[in-house]
């Protein structure tokens, strides 16, 4: 590939954009404001330097953006660079440039999942868009996360089972036919030959149990057959082979040497348990009342009011990994994109003591968002955890009473966080009349304390939680609700709650050509001065009286 630069829009190019857009387009007021938002030479290392000339990585770029932009399919995205002249403008071609075939745009994606190059995508948009003083990070910003469907078919137990077997028998026939079809059992041709959909299952509990104890022994007999001495070694390295011994041995296991199901107890975690053959990285999810199979996605927008948000991060995870273990991920990637801002809004998922203090120490950033109450049933109260005294240098706590504990063990609690235990002595807690008052237990003879292991972390939680009491902090807090209204925008506008693709790598791609499409709809949007949509009320909600509430008006009388 031979860098070229886009140069300047042909003058034919620009007569006729002008006569057809007398108003302009989205892409036409893009290229006018931003200019070439990508160059041949930022996709460079991503092909050979000899070989048949590539078309411009640049201008693909571009046009991947568009095309989530309109929600285009690459057929017609394809047919948008020949036809139409907003596109042709926007890319600074010829009126009679051919452009491409639609394979192209398939063909470069896997270029840029290869080196995780989508992040250049979004970052061609958002430097540009600083440069325009359209990009403001040093004040605010806010984060929030969503489910994404992976785009695999969800899948029973027998089928999912049956679908792994037969994806790795397929994946064999291809790769040695002739080895397959001499261990190959006369049934497997019965059972396994078209897809698992296709075959009726029996619905009897004892029958359908039968069909998963048949396709465990004929799954295990072909692992046996692959890692045989005899076996081609090639044939091990299939992705489709390890994918089957995996699915094995998360779901099957030898009894007396009958293939059996394992039992709900002792199979492997969601976090690990593969659901799909078709979509390997692939996770179950749950949140409250939702539960899905696939990913999950973060979005980081910057908030002002005298320049458009622009999604400045976005972090594609498994569905199983929870919000707080992206805090630190997040602020390194805004740090390297030089979007870090004063302040970071989000919801209650994200911030613990630990991440508040390492996001003001590590990053100078203020993350904001409501810390977890304590729930204990000693939390409040004449003998709630702040009416006693902690000397953290010499490890010691007095309680309201006057009574020293000095048994200070380092724990765990049952979040897996470092905890501090301390436990006052039975012989002074045993005489204390106020010992059913301190402790909640009947029987209990002595009061305990769950501490934080750092003393910052500690003072950092009675400080944090006592701000967020406070009517200023919770006006403060209101800022955050706006991210909600871009995750909604993503959805509808480009689809972001499905993946197109499959795999953890294409849709984190997808992601990226999703925040950088609603960045050039945001900024289209600001340069028209089209107003931000209010957030929608129903008809009858809006015939609440002002003096009511909807909550006063669902409760009713008592």
């Amino acid at each position: 590939m031979q860098p070229k630069d886009s140069g300047k829009i042909p003058a034919e190019t620009v007569r006729v954009a002008g006569a057809a857009f007398p108003k302009g387009s989205l892409a036409i007021r893009v290229r006018d404001e931003l200019g070439p938002l990508f160059t041949d030479e930022g996709f460079a290392d991503l092909f050979a330097a000899r070989g048949r000339p590539a078309w411009s990585p640049g201008r693909l770029a571009l046009v991947l953006v568009l095309q989530f932009v309109e929600g285009l399919t690459d057929r017609q995205a394809a047919e948008a660079v020949r036809a139409r002249i907003d596109f042709k403008y926007a890319l600074g071609l010829e009126l009679d440039d051919p452009g491409f075939d639609f394979s192209v745009l398939s063909e470069f994606r896997d270029r840029l999942v290869e080196v995780d190059a989508g992040r250049r995508v979004l970052d061609g948009v958002l430097s540009t868009a600083r440069e325009k003083g359209l990009l403001k990070t040093a004040g605010r910003a806010r984060t929030d996360a969503t489910h994404v469907l992976s785009s695999a078919r969800e899948l029973s137990w027998l089928e999912m089972v049956a679908e792994t077997l037969r994806s790795a028998l397929n994946a064999l026939a291809r790769a040695a036919g002739d080895w397959l079809a001499g261990i190959a059992e006369p049934d497997w041709f019965k059972h396994y030959a078209t897809r698992a959909e296709d075959s009726r299952f029996p619905k009897a509990h004892a029958k359908r149990d039968a069909v998963g104890s048949r396709i465990g022994r004929d799954g295990t007999r072909l692992l046996a057959a692959v890692f045989a001495t005899d076996a081609p070694p090639a044939l091990r390295a299939l992705a489709e082979v390890e994918t089957l011994r995996q699915v094995w041995v998360q779901h099957f296991h030898q009894v007396d040497g009958e293939v059996m199901r394992r039992g709900p107890k002792d199979r492997a975690p969601a976090s690990m348990r593969l659901l799909t053959p078709y979509d390997p990285d692939a996770r179950t999810g749950i949140k409250r009342d939702t539960l899905w199979d696939g990913y999950k996605v973060h979005l980081t927008e910057s908030c002002g009011e005298d320049a458009p948000n622009l999604v400045t991060n976005v972090a594609t995870t498994v569905a199983t990994v929870a919000d707080s273990a992206m805090n630190e991920e997040i602020h390194t990637s805004l740090a390297a994109r030089g979007c870090l801002p004063a302040e970071h809004w989000v919801d209650a998922g994200y911030p613990t003591a630990a991440h508040i203090l390492a996001a003001r120490t590590g990053h100078g950033i203020a993350l904001h968002g409501p810390l977890a109450c304590n729930t204990s049933s000693q939390a409040k109260g004449a003998f709630g955890l702040d009416a006693f005294t902690i000397d953290w240098e010499r490890r010691h706590v007095s309680c309201p009473s006057g009574v020293t504990a000095t048994d200070w063990y380092p724990r765990t609690d049952s979040k897996g966080l470092p905890v501090i235990r301390v436990r006052f002595p039975a012989s002074r807690c045993g005489t204390c009349p106020d010992l059913r008052s301190c402790v909640s237990s009947a029987t209990g003879r002595r009061r305990e304390l769950m501490l934080r292991q750092q003393q910052a972390e500690h003072d950092t939680i009675r400080t944090v939680r006592a701000e967020q009491q406070t009517d200023a902090w919770k006006e403060r807090y209101k800022i955050r609700a706006g991210v909600e209204g871009t995750i909604s925008q993503a959805v509808r506008r480009c689809g972001l709650r499905r993946s197109r693709y499959r795999g953890l790598t294409k849709t984190s791609l997808q992601h990226q050509l999703t925040a950088a499409a609603l960045n050039l709809a945001r900024i289209d949007a600001h340069l028209t001065d089209t107003p931000r949509a209010p957030t929608r009320t129903s008809h009858f909600a809006a015939l609440c009286p002002a003096e009511l509430t909807l909550d006063g008006a669902q409760q009713g009388p008592n």
